[in-house]
């Protein structure tokens, strides 16, 4: 179900919270903004977090432009494309798989690429598994049950994969698998003990292991980080204004003290240009996997 946010104000495990987590939102009390850029985004640590992320986010963009703009959220990774293909959103926060599906299907344009803590438009995936667990390596998930995060997921899916893969494993080795719906749920899927190991986000992995929640067993390789999109119909001062307002981001600088979390997303250090060739490999992938 989706839900617009303005600014101005398989199932999920319950049995373990990775932290404490307020109600989620309800939407008989979402104020709807009709007049506003409408900006969606795949989820990430849940909805409750990922909007309390972003609404801070869309006020600087609103500081900058002079124009307003709501939070659209939904539930799936393809809604997220679909919406944006459609104009019900006008930008969105995509992951590297997405963002070639709302290229290739529907003509978006990316404005720019998230940055790591290291000022890299790249992030990784990573692999892990109980602290207790006899897992060591990713040999021996052969004959073990696997936590995907959402088949769309750049790093919940396609590079855990690809990681899988690489090891000489394919999904057949697996006793099971599934495909949670976010990092969040694959995190407390092997938690809860409902399976052995389960692929995620780096950021959100190396915060649980140095909480001592889990353990890590592989890291993959630099893949391009998320990216800000826009339809194919926006008007191109509308692009031009928030792609400035993007590369001109300082979340560790001088906006810091206005946001929320920020250091939680695949773009601690704001945005980069983007380079459609960045995304080359992440594109054979997706065509390999059947996703496009």
């Amino acid at each position: 179900m989706p839900f617009d946010f303005g600014c101005e104000k398989s199932e999920t495990p319950k049995k373990v919270s990775l932290e404490k987590r307020s109600p989620q939102p309800n939407s008989n009390n979402i104020p709807l903004d009709i007049g506003s850029l409408k900006f969606g985004f795949d989820l990430r640590l849940g909805p409750k977090d990922d909007v309390k992320i972003y609404l801070p986010f869309l006020r600087y963009l609103e500081q900058y432009t002079g124009r307003r703009f709501s939070l659209r959220f939904t539930e799936r990774y393809e809604d997220t494309v679909e919406n944006l293909g459609k104009g019900i959103t006008h930008l969105a926060a995509l992951g590297p798989v997405n963002a070639i599906l709302a290229i290739e299907r529907h003509g978006a344009s990316c404005l720019a690429a998230g940055l790591n803590s290291e000022g890299k438009p790249e992030y990784r995936a990573v692999i892990f598994t109980k602290t207790n667990s006899q897992i060591k390596r990713l040999a021996d998930l052969r004959g073990k049950t696997f936590a995907f995060g959402d088949k769309f997921s750049t790093q919940g899916h396609i590079i855990p994969r690809k990681m899988i893969e690489d090891n000489g494993l394919t999904l057949k080795d697996f006793k099971s698998f599934t495909f949670t719906g976010s990092h969040a749920n694959t995190a407390m899927a092997v938690l809860n003990g409902e399976y052995d190991a389960g692929g995620m986000q780096d950021a959100l992995a190396k915060r649980l292991s140095e909480e001592g929640k889990i353990r890590i067993i592989a890291v993959s390789g630099p893949f391009p980080s998320s990216l800000i999109c826009s339809n194919k119909d926006i008007d191109p001062v509308v692009v031009k204004s928030v792609k400035q307002a993007l590369l001109s981001f300082s979340p560790r600088g001088k906006h810091s003290n206005t946001l929320v979390d920020w250091h939680k997303t695949e773009m601690p250090n704001g945005f980069a240009d983007f380079s459609e060739v960045s995304l080359d490999e992440i594109r054979l992938l997706v065509k390999r996997y059947g996703i496009l």
